[in-house]
């Protein structure tokens, strides 16, 4: 829940170089991050059109996911909505293969179409729809000329078309909502130290989410571990996932802060350490007792790097620990 802020720790958060802050987490994490992204997702898609096969899709599908983790977890701005038809996970419902599967069978026109595309549903799109489409058995058995290959090339024709769209909304819109906070005319952050704690709270909420998520998934409880909801371990990523997610937070941390954060960069480098004793990439081994105590460890490890960043970071903002990110204010 949300705690009572400290009123001289408000004053200085007021106090704060705040719009500087907001402009190095631009300049030096996000506009790079999706920059490199729309890079990778046309590189993807250019590959996917000379050759649809899933072996020589598949390096540049992990270049592109890899790509994403940086600004996959942010969630504000045009990537409110703009992410959701780019990572559609977790997917509780199995909606994904159901849609694909439906697209397949019936050979819908639509998936010959990136123009028509971008209006299907959001569980036929996305590095998701690629996971099921490269790396599952039932649907990448497929060859030159098959439907199966013309969805694959539209698929990352419509994910490249995505990237490119976000990245274009960041650099050419919310960039400026974002550094003129506080400005006459910006109904979206009243005072510089509100875009600060937006991008804060970003941090944080993908912290939880990695934790709570990328780890909690899989590992249900001790009776009932699931494996299977574990992200994208068809395609080889779950662990890799967490790590470079968590990276990804503590980049965008020192990026926002003006001061060195040696608890956080401690806090980070236990992860690194945890994730190299999980013997499986995909965390299937989760009903292993064992194998188990190795992710339950990691995910603490990814709980303390949040703690660590409430304490060099967010005690200066005013806001103490224990504050919860989900909660919007």
């Amino acid at each position: 829940m949300t705690r009572p802020l400290i009123p001289s720790l408000v004053a200085l958060c007021l106090a704060l170089p705040a719009q500087a802050g907001v402009q190095e987490a631009l300049d030096l994490h996000i506009l790079p991050g999706l920059a490199r992204f729309d890079e990778a997702a046309t590189e993807m898609a250019e590959t996917a059109a000379a050759d649809c096969a899933p072996e020589a899709v598949q390096p540049a599908y992990q270049a592109a996911f890899d790509a994403w983790t940086a600004v996959g977890d942010i969630r504000i701005g045009p990537s409110e909505t703009g992410v959701l038809s780019i990572e559609f996970w977790p997917d509780t419902r199995g909606f994904t293969p159901k849609t694909l599967s439906r697209l397949i069978a019936d050979e819908d026109p639509v998936g010959r179409d990136p123009v028509a595309f971008a209006d299907t549903s959001i569980a036929a799109r996305g590095l998701f729809a690629l996971d099921l489409m490269l790396y599952d058995p039932a649907y990448a058995g497929y060859a030159e000329g098959d439907y199966s290959c013309a969805l694959v090339r539209t698929i990352t024709r419509d994910l490249a078309r995505q990237a490119g769209a976000l990245d274009a909304a960041w650099r050419e819109q919310y960039a400026d909502v974002l550094t003129s906070a506080g400005a006459e005319g910006n109904a979206t952050f009243m005072t510089e130290g509100e875009a600060v704690r937006a991008i804060y709270t970003q941090i944080l909420t993908g912290l939880e989410f990695t934790a709570d998520n990328r780890l909690g998934r899989p590992l249900g409880t001790f009776d009932r571990p699931r494996p299977t909801r574990a992200e994208a371990w068809r395609s080889g990523r779950s662990l890799r996932n967490v790590v470079l997610d968590t990276e990804a937070a503590v980049s965008l941390a020192r990026a926002l802060s003006d001061t060195d954060l040696p608890a956080t960069d401690a806090a980070l480098e236990r992860v690194r350490a945890e994730a190299a004793k999980v013997e499986d990439p995909v965390l299937q081994s989760v009903d292993d007792p064992s194998g188990r105590l190795h992710v339950e460890i990691l995910q603490q490890s990814v709980r303390s790097v949040r703690d660590a960043i409430e304490t060099e970071i967010g005690v200066r903002l005013g806001i103490t620990p224990g504050f919860n990110s989900g909660d919007g204010d």
